[in-house]
C-alpha cells in the first residue's frame, strides 16, 4: 500500500512581519516629518531638526533654527499628519462600510458643507478666526441632513445614503458658487480654501482639530473587527450577532466628525482619503484591524509630502498636488482591476 506523497510542511508564521510593517511605516513618517520640517526658505539639516525636536520635547532651551522648527514648520507638519491620517481612516472605513471602492471622507457632504460655511464667512468679511467654526458648523449640519434624508424608520441603507450625500453636496456646491459670483474680490480666497491649504496652522488650530480627528479616528479604529464581518454581508453579519444598523451609525457619525474638524481648518484636500486606503489595502491586506492604523501612517506621511512639494514649487496648493499624485494613480488603478 502506497504512503501517498510526504505532506507539505506546515506554513512558517512570521510573528516579526506586522512589526516590521508598522516600524517600516512609523520610519516613513518620521522621515517625511524632518523633511518637512527642515526644508524651506532657510534648510536646516536632518541632524539639526532632530536636534531641536529633542530639545523641545525635553525642555531644553531652544537654540539657533529651533524657533524656525517649532514656531514655524512643525504646526503645519503635525497638522498635515493630523489631517492626512483623519482622512485616511475615515475614507477607508467609508469603503468598508458601504463596500464601495469609489468611497471617501466627502461622500455625505461634509467637504461641501464646509466649502459652504467658508465661503458665507469669507464672503461677509468676518474675522478670519470665526472661518473654520462657521465651517466645521456648516459641515455637520451637511451630514446631519444627509443622515435625516437617508433614514427609513430606523434603518439607514448605503444606497439612500449615498444619494442623499450626493444631493446635499450638490446643493451646497451650488450655494458655494452663488457666492462666489456674488463676491468677486474674495474668489481667490475662496478657492484657496477649496483647494486646501495648511500655510496658517498653528498650535492653536493643531489643538483645535486633534479632538475631532482623535475621536473620530478612534473610535473607527474600535470598530475595525465588526468592519470586517461587515464584509461578509448585511445578511451574515446579523447572523453573526453585529447590529449592522448601528454600526453604519456610528462609523458615519465618527467619519464624519474626523473630517468635518479637518476640513474646517485646512480646507478641502482631494484624494488622500480615496486613494491612501487602497494603497494601504494592496500592501497590507483587507483587514480593517490592521487598514486602519496603517492607513494613518502612510496618510500622514504623504500629506506632509505633498504639503513640502506644494511650498516648495510653483503648485502652491496642497489639494493641486494630492489631486495631480492621485488621479493618475486611480487611473492605475483602474486599469489593473480591469485585468485581475
Amino acid at each position: 500500500m502506497s504512503a501517498g506523497p510526504p505532506a507539505l510542511p506546515a506554513p512558517v508564521r512570521r510573528p516579526w512581519t506586522r512589526a516590521a510593517q508598522v516600524a517600516g511605516l512609523a520610519a516613513l513618517l518620521l522621515v517625511a516629518v524632518v523633511l518637512g520640517t527642515g526644508i524651506g526658505s532657510v534648510v536646516i539639516a536632518p541632524g539639526e531638526v532632530l536636534a531641536a525636536l529633542w530639545r523641545g520635547l525635553s525642555g531644553q532651551p531652544l537654540m539657533g533654527d529651533d524657533v524656525i522648527v517649532w514656531q514655524l514648520r512643525l504646526p503645519r507638519v503635525v497638522m498635515a499628519v493630523l489631517v492626512g491620517a483623519g482622512l485616511s481612516v475615515c475614507g477607508a472605513a467609508f469603503q468598508g462600510v458601504f463596500r464601495n471602492p469609489l468611497a471617501d471622507p466627502y461622500l455625505l457632504g461634509a467637504a461641501s458643507g464646509s466649502a459652504l460655511g467658508a465661503t458665507v464667512a469669507i464672503t461677509l468679511g468676518w474675522a478670519r478666526g470665526l472661518i473654520p467654526v462657521t465651517a466645521l458648523v456648516t459641515a455637520l449640519g451637511a451630514v446631519s441632513l444627509t443622515l435625516a434624508l437617508a433614514r427609513e424608520g430606523r434603518r439607514l441603507a448605503p444606497t439612500r445614503l449615498i444619494l442623499s450625500g450626493v444631493v446635499v453636496g450638490s446643493v451646497a456646491s451650488a450655494g458655494t458658487t452663488a457666492l462666489i459670483l456674488r463676491g468677486e474680490d474674495r474668489a481667490r480666497q475662496v478657492l484657496a480654501y477649496t483647494l486646501g491649504d495648511l500655510g496658517f496652522s498653528g498650535w492653536r488650530d493643531v489643538l483645535t482639530v486633534l479632538p475631532y480627528v482623535g475621536l473620530g479616528a478612534g473610535a473607527l479604529v474600535l470598530l475595525a473587527r465588526a468592519l470586517d464581518t461587515l464584509q461578509l454581508g448585511d445578511l451574515t453579519a446579523r447572523s453573526l450577532g453585529v447590529p449592522v444598523e448601528r454600526l453604519r451609525l456610528l462609523v458615519v457619525v465618527a467619519a464624519s466628525l474626523a473630517t468635518a474638524g479637518a476640513v474646517a481648518y485646512v480646507g478641502v484636500i482631494g484624494f488622500v482619503g480615496l486613494i491612501v486606503p487602497h494603497v494601504a489595502r494592496l500592501a497590507f491586506g483587507p483587514g480593517h484591524r490592521a487598514l486602519l492604523p496603517f492607513s494613518a501612517l502612510l496618510g500622514g506621511a504623504l500629506l506632509v509630502l505633498a504639503d513640502l512639494l506644494a511650498r516648495t514649487t510653483p503648485l502652491s496648493q496642497v489639494g493641486i498636488v494630492t489631486t495631480l499624485l492621485g488621479g493618475p494613480f486611480f487611473l492605475w488603478l483602474l486599469r489593473r482591476g480591469r485585468h485581475d
